[in-house]
């Protein structure tokens, strides 16, 4: 009982501290041993944090409110993965590594901290074939590394391996000297010397490697007794229901990466970051600010037999240094400048400034100026050096090559526009150059000859019009200049007419389209088969009687490259047209006679009618009657057409004129069987129409303005009483155009309900 009850305290406790131990930022760490002798080995780990971006001290050690986390586990397998050991290895010492990357010049900047905790434990281990690994896992890292996938949910393993007794009797591992700066500087060279110590004095192999992954956030450490998971969270959407309290046995997966960056790449930079094999050292230049995680492994060799293979991971944290003093000189414009060199120093924070310009046997190639000139004896190449502040804690020193040859400036004069016909062009390198100067012209694909080496070629030929390049490098020793200008080729005129009609009727108008094509202004001649002449651009012109005719069109151009074209349509036809005519019957008639007889009395030669009747009826026959609905005047259209679909068309109107009826019943009967149901007036030429009914009191209890409609002895939907009614009805009269009113009686006759 006093057992479970103490397990019970021990997951409430860790429960407590779950969001402080399992938030530790791991930026990198370490495992090597050292072999004391008698199967005991003092196993040292090395493990760093991010003390600015995560409160939680390292395992073992003890937090902000005086508890102590949970221990630093040290895990011991067999080759076959056995777990042989499991060891707590007790308080770290922990120092703080101090923001430098040993460079005075460079402000250190105030927002990264890292420390160390150190482990240090004594084990024995029988000696034991295939020998032993020592791991330790943690998570997690920081969120913000940006060459990881998910890097707040990837963990670390750390290992050393042990060679068994089949392949080394007694062993030390190797470990590194020196950790790397802490921040390394955007744009700046990274010369870290990443050397390693072995006792035994192993030979060693560098690289870069990739990291190992280890815990997870849902189990950032291992406990004993196993304990309850920090719980659900972006990172961890489904914790199981206690984390392990024993690492699992090797091997382990490496980290995941985003790419384009990997094992081998493992940061922006350009270089890329790489490392000696033999001295260590770690080079580069990084491109983009930020954390990026980089492991180095360190591989033992001894009589040529690989021991083991220890690495080491890290953070580097890229920041844009402010840098105090940076020596600069600018690159040279040209190789072949001449002997007098112009320097151009672009240092930053110099107060003082030497110049050795690099001539050997003399010491009187030296400045103080800051951009001084000097003007050397004789051609070659030169190291110049320009060292700043020189004998003071912040200097800086540059070393640049320089080259001293003739000045090189090459150039040709740019050539006149010239015709097609005939065009000859003559070339002639200018500039500055010395004698031994050689030359390459490049005319193109299209010139004869497509090349030449002279220094002044002549009578090059272009086949065909265009602009061209010409290029012309020349080449002085070491250095290559070159030059590019273009040619003009004027291409011949070309006459053109455009969509020509294809039907041209008599009399045919015909607007004459200019299609043709000149790179400078011409005129224009224009000839038709009848004798006219025209010099407009486009002109119009009016083709009659009918028969065959032609255009031609002369374009004439003038200087610099006089010249002439020529287009023609020799053969086009002018077909003749038809002539619309009709007569119609009766000339004029009423709305009581409305059939009208249309006869044809176009040319003999129509083949199509079309006859439009005013009223929207329409007709192609040749010969028709139509009937008119209503009276007044209609232009009636008749459209012709003969065999060439030439056409014409004549309009002539057609009087319909109104006549007027007017008869009202006395007396209904509004019994529904279809006779005499309903009261209305029969009326034949009339508008404006208004028809009322009255009771005998003169109520109004019907009106109506539609001709179809009457009064169907209802009012109200019931019917009305047998009686005698009074009605009224307006209108105008369509025959002598005047309103009228009419009034009388109606007997309204029935045996249905009375209202």
């Amino acid at each position: 009982m006093r057992n479970i009850f103490k397990y019970g305290v021990v997951v409430v406790l860790l429960l407590c501290m779950k969001s402080t131990a399992f938030a530790t930022h791991i930026v990198g760490g370490e495992m090597f041993y050292d072999h004391l002798g008698g199967g005991s080995y003092r196993v040292t780990l090395k493990i760093y944090r991010d003390c600015k971006r995560g409160t939680a001290p390292f395992d073992g050690n003890f937090n902000d409110e005086g508890k102590k986390t949970p221990p630093a586990l040290l895990h011991v397998f067999d080759a076959s993965g056995n777990l042989v050991r499991q060891v707590p290895m007790g308080i770290p010492v922990v120092t703080q590594i101090p923001p430098s990357i040993n460079n005075p010049c460079i402000q250190t900047p105030n927002d990264v901290c890292v420390e160390e905790g150190k482990y240090e434990i004594t084990i024995n281990l029988p000696s034991l074939i295939g020998g032993y690994t020592l791991v330790y896992q943690r998570c997690c890292r920081n969120n913000t590394i940006l060459n990881l996938t998910n890097p707040g949910n990837q963990g670390a393993s750390y290992q050393a391996f042990i060679p068994g007794p089949e392949v080394v009797l007694n062993n030390s591992s190797p470990r590194f000297d020196n950790f790397p700066p802490i921040f390394v500087c955007n744009g700046l060279d990274v010369k870290f010397n990443h050397k390693a110590t072995d006792l035994d004095g192993d030979e060693l192999v560098y690289s870069i490697c990739s990291s190992y992954n280890g815990l997870d956030a849902c189990c950032a450490i291992i406990t004993v007794p196993a304990m309850a998971p920090a719980g659900a969270g972006p990172s961890c959407p489904n914790p199981p229901p206690f984390c392990p309290s024993v690492t699992a046995a090797p091997p382990y997966p490496f980290t995941n990466y985003v790419a384009p960056y990997n094992a081998s790449y493992p940061m922006a930079s350009s270089p890329s970051l790489a490392i000696h094999p033999t001295t260590g050292l770690l080079t580069g230049i990084p491109t983009i600010n930020g954390q990026w995680v980089v492991s180095i492994c360190v591989e033992e060799f001894r009589n040529g037999q690989l021991l083991s293979k220890h690495y080491r991971d890290f953070q580097f944290n890229v920041k844009p240094c402010i840098v105090n003093v940076v020596s600069a000189v600018a690159n040279q414009t040209s190789k072949c400048q001449g002997d007098t060199i112009q320097f151009s120093n672009q240092s930053v924070g110099a107060t003082e400034n030497h110049w050795d310009f690099g001539v050997i046997g003399i010491l009187s190639d030296t400045s103080k100026l800051t951009n001084p000139f000097y003007i050397y004896p004789d051609t070659g190449t030169y190291i110049v050096t320009l060292i700043i502040n020189s004998g003071k804690p912040c200097t800086d020193t540059i070393k640049k090559t320089f080259f001293v040859y003739p000045r090189l400036d090459v150039n040709f004069a740019p050539q006149n526009l010239q015709c097609l016909k005939n065009n000859s062009f003559n070339f002639n390198a200018g500039g500055t150059f010395v004698s031994l100067t050689t030359f390459k012209w490049d005319f193109g694909e299209t010139a004869i000859p497509n090349t030449s080496t002279l220094k002044s070629p002549s009578n090059v030929n272009f086949t065909s019009a265009g602009t061209y390049f010409v290029k012309l490098v020349a080449k002085q020793l070491v250095c290559i200049d070159s030059f590019i200008d273009s040619v003009r080729i004027m291409p011949r005129p070309i006459a053109k007419i455009n969509n020509f009609p294809t039907l041209v009727c008599d009399p045919g108008k015909v607007s004459f389209s200019n299609g043709s094509v000149t790179d400078i202004p011409a005129g224009y001649i224009w000839q038709t088969s009848d004798s006219a002449v025209y010099t407009s651009y486009e002109p119009s012109h009016i083709f009659s009687p009918p028969g065959v005719y032609g255009v031609t069109l002369t374009l004439i151009r003038g200087a610099p490259c006089p010249d002439t074209s020529k287009a023609s349509i020799q053969t086009f036809t002018v077909f003749p047209t038809p002539k619309a005519d009709f007569v119609f019957s009766p000339s004029i008639t009423t709305i009581f006679d409305p059939e009208i007889y249309f006869e044809n009395a176009a040319s003999s030669d129509v083949s199509k009618w079309l006859y439009e009747f005013g009223d929207g009826g329409t007709s192609t026959f040749m010969n028709e009657t139509h009937y008119y609905i209503l009276p007044g005047k209609y232009g009636v259209i008749q459209t012709v057409k003969n065999r060439f679909d030439c056409s014409d068309k004549i309009e002539k109107v057609i009087t319909i004129l109104p006549e007027f009826r007017f008869w009202i019943p006395n007396a209904f009967t509004p019994d529904e069987n279809n006779l005499n149901d309903i009261f209305r007036p029969v009326t034949i030429g009339v508008s404006n129409y208004s028809f009322t009914i009255f009771d005998r009191w003169g109520h109004v209890i019907f009106e109506s303005d539609d001709l179809s409609k009457g009064w169907d002895g209802k009012f109200k939907g019931k019917p009305c009483k047998q009686d005698v009614y009074v009605w009224r009805i307006r209108y105008s009269n369509d025959v002598t155009q005047k309103y009228e009113l009419k009034t009388g009686h109606v007997t309204l006759l029935n045996n249905q309900f009375e209202y």
